[in-house]
């Protein structure tokens, strides 16, 4: 079992070499926390999210989970939950793959081409068929509503379910010292 520990080690220390924010949530190196920026050219540009990982034993044999913190319009999110359906980190997952590859090209695809035909949310996936101008313009909404930068910095998982934030909470002066404490 010491073959998997030691690439769970591996990719996550190459993960916090990348570009990417991580944020260790116990002392093991199972759960976490990324900083995920929405991909260039699409709605979702400008939003960030913070999103959970959770490396399971069997990892890199079996895949890691993935979800969303903050809230995100997507027809394979599970607009409360925050849970990924993603065909590629569920089902076919290989050893071969690595955690970057998460962030840098399973997370994008997924934002840059969502499949309606099977959706989690299901509200999402009828608009996008239905209306693409109008998907992309509740995207925009949902990045500006849910997924600012200092958004990332006070979402916690309970937040996630929230119908909305508070305007006492966007205000607080609390919420900068939790967010300022990220980038120096």
């Amino acid at each position: 079992m010491s073959s998997p520990s030691k690439r769970r080690e591996m990719d996550l220390m190459k993960l916090m070499m990348s570009d990417y924010k991580v944020e260790m949530i116990n002392d093991g190196m199972q759960e976490f926390y990324v900083h995920f920026h929405g991909p260039n050219e699409s709605p979702y540009h400008g939003g960030v999210w913070k999103v959970r990982v959770e490396l399971p034993d069997a990892y890199p044999y079996k895949s890691p989970s993935i979800g969303f913190i903050n809230r995100i319009y997507h027809p394979n999110v599970d607009e409360m939950s925050g849970s990924v359906c993603l065909d590629v980190i569920n089902q076919t997952w290989s050893p071969m793959f690595d955690l970057v590859n998460v962030f840098e090209v399973f997370l994008p695809q997924l934002l840059l081409y969502p499949n309606p035909s099977d959706p989690l949310n299901g509200e999402a996936a009828a608009l996008l068929m239905r209306d693409r101008a109008s998907y992309e313009q509740k995207v925009k909404e949902y990045c500006e509503k849910y997924a600012k930068p200092e958004d990332i910095g006070a979402a916690t998982e309970e937040q996630s379910s929230d119908e909305e934030l508070t305007e006492d909470e966007d205000d607080d002066s609390s919420d900068e010292q939790v967010a300022g404490k990220a980038d120096p």
